[in-house]
């Protein structure tokens, strides 16, 4: 399970990879409503998230009390890549050094003696809170690229121009 953890995440941070790099600075401030994330907000949150796999596949609590939330410098791009990368890292190294015997263990997100997720088995979090999760964040900031006239990299087979180029 571990292998397959590790392959699907080594090629959905290559596809990660590929979108932060494609962000201008000049689209860093747009948001296509006033109570939405901006695209740097929003592209920083995604790397973010590599930052949570230590905690989700090496331990069975979450504890938010001993997190900070670092958005880092999303004054450009290149910053928020440089964010990502540092933090893939991790995660993959944290998913290597996961103990397959421990992904079926309850696994909870507590803050102040509080339990507010979980307890669940360690592999749905894995599955929802990390995997998941990034890849509904990764959708969300290709919307807000495409409707901020930009373009977007092919992840899944030939994006929108690829594919008019190829007559599809």
């Amino acid at each position: 399970m571990k292998q397959a953890f590790l392959g699907e995440f080594q090629h959905e941070a290559e596809n990660t990879r590929k979108l932060l790099s494609m962000i201008p600075d000049s689209a860093l401030e747009y948001r296509p409503q006033p109570h939405l994330w901006s695209v740097g907000q929003l592209a920083s949150h995604i790397a973010e998230v590599y930052n949570w796999y230590e905690d989700t596949f090496n331990s069975d609590d979450f504890n938010m009390d001993n997190y900070k939330y670092d958005k880092g410098d999303i004054s450009t791009a290149s910053n928020i890549v440089e964010k990502f990368e540092a933090n893939q890292k991790m995660a993959a190294a944290a998913i290597e050094k996961s103990d397959e015997s421990q992904y079926m263990n309850p696994w909870t997100m507590s803050a102040g003696g509080a339990t507010f997720f979980g307890p669940m088995p360690k592999v749905q979090v894995i599955r929802g809170f990390l995997y998941n999760h990034l890849y509904h964040h990764r959708g969300e900031l290709v919307a807000h690229l495409r409707a901020s006239g930009n373009k977007v990299p092919s992840m899944y087979g030939p994006n929108h121009e690829e594919s008019q180029q190829m007559g599809l």
